[in-house]
């Protein structure tokens, strides 16, 4: 489940749907949607009929560049407009942004395809910028992004294990958990981490958060946005001077938790 985070994540996940009512049926593989007596039947490989009123076909996003392509711009990654960080095309005086375009990722330094609504409107922005004049460069996406499954929020910032090692990183992955707010203060809630880092140099290469809601999750995972866009090393993030009360968080917030669970785990 989820498979933008990490499986122990995507299985927690997967509990917060069963329990509230989503059967979840995974290793199946859809051969066709069949009409039978006013619904559809959902047939899938092996041997599994699923009957239901309305189906969503989720297969992922795909740039949408037929315009770009017919007028000659050049594709890069998955068949998205290739622009570089000024968002100029090959052809002079086309600007290209948004879903349609190859992503600048800062730490892999190349291009790749994340299509976000944040990055958009940062590249659009560079764009516009740009074509009347202005001189602005798009600084890279990290793939920071957050979403709510029931009552539970999953975040994500840079890099996981398997990405890392695929860019040629020496990574290590921990896994930690950590309170929202400081536990003899009621109702604190349990945030679980997978944080990633490169053994030798210590640099932060990604983090992963999963909690209920109202633990914050997604300003712990702008933490780690913040600490990524700035290159900094995994034992920096407990230099930060974040804030602190009972009620909202630890002298050691959750994430700076993680970050000493990491470099404990590097120690020699």
């Amino acid at each position: 489940m989820l498979p933008t985070v990490d499986s122990p994540l995507g299985s927690l996940v997967r509990e917060e749907l069963e329990t509230n009512g989503v059967q979840v049926i995974a290793q199946a593989t859809v051969t066709s949607i069949d009409e039978r007596e006013g619904r559809l039947a959902v047939v899938a490989d092996p041997d599994l009929i699923v009957d239901a009123d309305t189906v969503l076909v989720v297969v992922g996003v795909r740039p949408d560049a037929k315009l770009g392509q017919e007028a000659g711009v050049e594709t890069g990654e998955k068949g998205a407009l290739q622009v570089n960080r000024r968002m100029e095309t090959n052809l002079p005086g086309v600007y290209a942004a948004g879903d349609c375009v190859v992503t600048y990722h800062r730490l892999l330094d190349a291009d790749s395809y994340l299509p976000l609504g944040t990055t958009a409107h940062k590249q659009g922005r560079v764009a516009g910028e740009n074509a009347v004049g202005g001189e602005r460069t798009f600084e890279g996406s990290l793939g920071t992004q957050v979403v709510k499954v029931f009552e539970l929020a999953v975040a994500r910032t840079g890099l996981r294990d398997e990405e890392a090692a695929a860019a040629g990183f020496e990574a290590l992955t921990v896994e930690s958990s950590g309170f929202d707010h400081k536990v003899h203060y009621p109702e604190a809630q349990t945030i679980s981490m997978r944080l990633t880092g490169e053994r030798r140099s210590g640099r932060l290469l990604g983090v992963q958060l999963l909690g209920r809601l109202g633990s914050e999750v997604p300003k712990r995972i702008d933490i780690a946005a913040t600490a990524l866009h700035h290159g900094m090393t995994v034992d920096a993030l407990n230099d930060l001077d974040l804030s602190y009360t009972p009620p909202f968080g630890s002298p050691w917030d959750a994430v700076q938790a993680g970050a000493q669970a990491w470099s404990a785990a590097v120690a020699p």
